[in-house]
């Protein structure tokens, strides 16, 4: 006896698409204060902490753009690599996110 595989989770609907646009806004506003304080600080003995930190704020600020793009472009929600729906949950906790549970640990 066959089983059928579930249906992937659909893309967010439009009103969810507002909800994730506030969400990435939200964690770019918080990242832009994060790069702020630490340009502001001046640099110490842990430069290079201090540049490490920058890099990996950059970085998510790069994943939070793109994110954008992909609500633009009608892929948000849709993991990069197997093209299964990412589940709300996760899109929740991390907005800029573009691969499900599965292959983000396949990746790492």
């Amino acid at each position: 006896m066959a089983f059928d595989a579930a249906p992937p989770e659909p893309r967010p609907l439009p009103h969810d698409r507002h909800q994730a646009r506030q969400r990435l806004e939200h964690e770019r506003g918080t990242r832009l204060a994060q790069l702020h304080s630490l340009t502001g600080s001046g640099q110490t003995a842990d430069d290079h902490l201090m540049s490490t930190q920058k890099d990996a704020i950059t970085k998510v600020l790069r994943e939070i753009e793109d994110a954008f793009a992909r609500i633009e472009d009608g892929s948000y929600g849709t993991c990069l690599r197997c093209g299964e729906a990412i589940p709300e949950e996760r899109l929740e906790i991390l907005p800029y996110t573009h691969h499900c549970v599965g292959c983000r640990r396949r990746i790492a």
